[in-house]
């Protein structure tokens, strides 16, 4: 049966375009998503997504929220990384190719750009998160290294280092696509190379970029945020034996508690998020049964493989409504940006 699928394949250009088997997370961002459910669901992330990000970035530049500029600096990058995603990823590659199936950006230079931009602005989201996560875990744990790195140069530094190197690691996949088939001298659509299949070194690249996305920050963020958890308890237990004559609030745990609620919330939200595409990933690698394209909609797996990728995005959007919810500060500066148009409006008349 395999082998029948792998010999229509390439009977056909465009059927092979659209029946993508081969083992590669990247062929299935380009393929067309189809079914209602997904052509309701993107534009519906894309118009949620674009203002959250929108509102929170203004909000959090202007430090009014209770945040130390350290924090800050981190979930405005992770803001605005999290915009570009909706943009690349949700707007200009999935809405794209399920509504404007033949425009522009079908073009192959084009959605040979495409990839680079959805997983550069991925992964900077990705790491950034990660890098608050040690962020808020040194800020906790290492008392003696807190000082010298939760600052607002470190921040600055660190955010500009993940953003050049994501962009950077994701360059050469601009170089693994060729033209699907020529039409009046336009080349269309982006098939991968053969030697993306062959070659060693792509390969190496490919189990690289897993590892890289989501594994690690995976890992990295799940047991940060189990010793955290510990060093918390732990600290805790120790500071109500010493103050246990005292009746006076402890207002380092006070102060305290706000960061480490942002940190918790956005940590397990990635976590939780992220998951369901962790899974899929090892089962495909694991059964080498493949990736399902969009001539499967009703098959279980394909249904499973894109919902894991439309969680992924869904984590773009909702940090803004974490920040809503677990800090105050923050609820008050949205509540008086939203007023803004209206106490203008009304100042004109």
């Amino acid at each position: 049966m395999v082998g029948e699928r792998k010999r229509n394949k390439t009977e056909n250009p465009i059927f092979r375009f659209l029946n993508l088997q081969e083992p590669c997370f990247r062929r299935i961002m380009h393929a067309p998503t189809k079914g209602l459910f997904y052509a309701i669901c993107y534009p519906i992330l894309a118009i949620v997504g674009v203002p959250a990000n929108f509102l929170a970035i203004p909000i959090l530049i202007r430090g009014r929220c209770g945040l130390s500029w350290c924090i800050t600096y981190y979930l405005v990058a992770i803001a605005v990384n999290d915009l570009l995603v909706i943009i690349t990823a949700v707007i200009l590659n999935r809405i794209s190719r399920i509504y404007f199936r033949n425009s522009v950006l079908s073009t192959t230079p084009v959605c040979s750009i495409s990839p680079v931009l959805v997983y550069s602005t991925r992964d900077s989201s990705v790491w950034l998160t990660v890098a608050f996560t040690i962020d808020r875990f040194i800020a906790i744990c290492c008392q003696n290294l807190k000082t010298r790195y939760c600052t607002e140069k470190t921040a600055s530094l660190i955010i500009g280092i993940i953003c050049v190197l994501s962009w950077i690691k994701n360059i050469p996949l601009y170089f693994t696509y060729k033209p699907l088939y020529i039409l009046d001298g336009v080349p269309w659509f982006c098939d991968i190379k053969s030697t993306f299949y062959t070659s060693a070194i792509w390969q190496a690249y490919d189990w690289l970029d897993h590892i890289l996305t989501p594994f690690l920050p995976f890992l990295l963020i799940l047991m940060l945020n189990a010793l955290t958890v510990r060093h918390i308890l732990e600290a805790n237990r120790a500071r109500r034996r010493l103050l246990s004559t005292d009746n006076r609030e402890d207002q380092e745990m006070t102060n305290r508690r706000r960061s480490i609620v942002l940190l918790f919330a956005i940590s397990l939200s990635f976590l939780l998020l992220w998951v369901t595409y962790v899974g899929h990933f090892l089962y495909v690698r694991v059964t080498g049964e493949g990736y399902f394209t969009s001539l499967n909609t009703n098959n279980v797996q394909y249904i499973l493989q894109e919902t894991a990728i439309m969680l992924t995005f869904l984590s773009c959007c909702n940090n803004v409504f974490i920040y809503a919810v677990s800090q105050k500060k923050f609820r008050e500066e949205l509540k008086n940006l939203l007023i803004i148009p209206f106490t203008r409006l009304t100042a004109c008349f």
